[in-house]
């Protein structure tokens, strides 16, 4: 562009020089990040790349991003430390702009070349739609987004994505105000709304969802194309590191829609059955639940069904504050609770060191396969070392459904899915690594 604008100034009365060069608006890059430690981390990355001579308001940014206080112990495990060591702010913004010296942090964002922002950060600068009749709703700044990054999307999930899918709804779009725009330097696509076939979009991620492959299927139009990374997973049943029966039960259901009541059925009708057959030898029983709305559901049946009256249980979830989560845990080790309702969200964000685990009831499989070692092998061995459970007296029940596909196959294998999801027997025992 700067070239071009010496061209301009040399050939001012040529009538044939035509340079399309620009966009709508100065922004160029975007990157999605979890927390400020991470934007600190890309910051370096970036720094380290282009070596700037100078750094506008740096230690402001410092200041801002920047948590050298350990935080955990090592009871953390080291994905959990890597993501939230440091300062694990989920709101935040910032823009970058360069120029042939100098790094500029927290230029306004239609002065940047690159916008780093949390999913929430930036939802809140583009304005909510109960400020439209306040005409303060602004995503122009995203008209002209040539690469978006999307890094550690796995914990963005655990966030609110909701988010992440209205930034993508609202990018490359027609601005709504010009700008001071020189439409005779911007790009034929741009101008014939054809700017979304020509973004390139990154999404790094430990694991694939449904809701990252539809991401993908609906705001990722490449005309070059998609490639996606698939492994092939070994599967974690047979690396619990303690020996314990793994019984996976498939439930049948017509369609994903159904999913929610189908599970629920038949968590009610043949999973608390067997906890009230032996409700004097209960105790210890932990029920992982991934969806709040689930945990939600099976906690009101908990409360107010006549048949588990006698069940004693206590819930942690990611809206539990730190007095009501240690009571809970409490209760539930010292055995007045017998069942403890336990979300994924809640694990992911606290990564809770669970005492008195003696059974593992899995209402359905986590996204995380690095979850359900945790959750059983972790659990179980801790319990057998407190003298809490006999050595090989564990146990796991997990329910599926052939909508769990994504997580069955990082978990069980993926030599073991295809049997697991059309094979005539829908009830699965694992003990180690041999299928009985």
């Amino acid at each position: 562009m700067i070239k071009n604008n010496a061209k301009v100034t040399r050939e001012a009365a040529s009538a044939e020089l035509e340079l399309r060069d620009q966009g709508f608006t100065r922004p160029k890059v975007l990157m999605l990040l979890p927390t400020r430690q991470a934007c600190a981390k890309v910051v370096e990355m970036i720094c380290a790349i282009c070596r700037p001579e100078q750094q506008e308001n740096r230690k402001r940014f410092d200041d801002s991003y920047l948590d050298k206080e350990v935080k955990f112990g090592d009871d953390k495990p080291a994905d959990f430390c890597d993501l939230f060591e440091g300062n694990d702010d989920d709101m935040f913004r910032l823009g970058l702009k360069f120029t042939r010296k100098t790094l500029k942090y927290f230029s306004q964002f239609y002065n940047s070349d690159i916008i780093l922002a949390s999913p929430l950060g930036l939802r809140m600068a583009m304005g909510s739609e109960e400020d439209k009749k306040a005409k303060k709703l602004d995503f122009d700044f995203l008209s002209s987004i040539e690469i978006v990054i999307v890094d550690h999307a796995d914990a963005l999930l655990m966030q609110n994505w909701e988010h992440v899918e209205h930034i993508f709804e609202h990018l490359n779009r027609q601005p709504k105000d010009a700008r001071g725009v020189d439409f005779s330097r911007v790009r034929n696509w741009y101008l014939d709304d054809q700017a979304k076939y020509f973004r390139q979009t990154v999404i790094f991620t430990a694991f694939n969802t449904p809701e990252l492959s539809e991401l993908a299927r609906t705001s990722c139009h490449n005309w070059a194309g998609m490639v996606r990374v698939q492994p092939e997973y070994p599967g974690v049943i047979g690396q619990l590191g303690v020996r314990a029966k793994q019984t996976f039960s498939r439930f049948d259901v017509l369609s994903v829609d159904k999913d929610p009541d189908a599970r629920f059925a038949y968590f009610t009708k043949a999973i608390v059955p067997s906890l009230l057959k032996r409700a004097k030898d209960s105790s210890g029983t932990l029920v992982f639940i991934p969806s709040y709305l689930d945990f939600v559901r099976v906690r009101n049946f908990f409360a107010s069904s006549p048949a588990v009256a006698n069940l004693s249980f206590g819930t942690i979830s990611e809206y539990a504050d730190v007095p009501e989560a240690s009571r809970a845990r409490s209760h539930f080790v010292t055995g007045r609770h017998k069942v403890l309702l336990y979300t994924e969200r809640a694990h992911h964000f606290r990564r809770y060191q669970l005492k008195g685990v003696q059974r593992v009831v899995m209402y359905g499989l986590p996204d995380n396969p690095l979850f359900y070692k945790e959750l059983t092998g972790g659990y179980l061995s801790r319990s057998e070392q407190d003298l809490k459970l006999e050595p090989g007296q564990g146990s796991v029940r997990v329910l599926f459904s052939k909508y769990d596909v994504l997580k069955l196959e990082r978990i069980a294998g993926s030599q073991r899915l295809g049997k697991m999801i059309r094979d005539r027997s829908d009830t699965f025992v694992f003990e180690e690594e041999k299928a009985k």
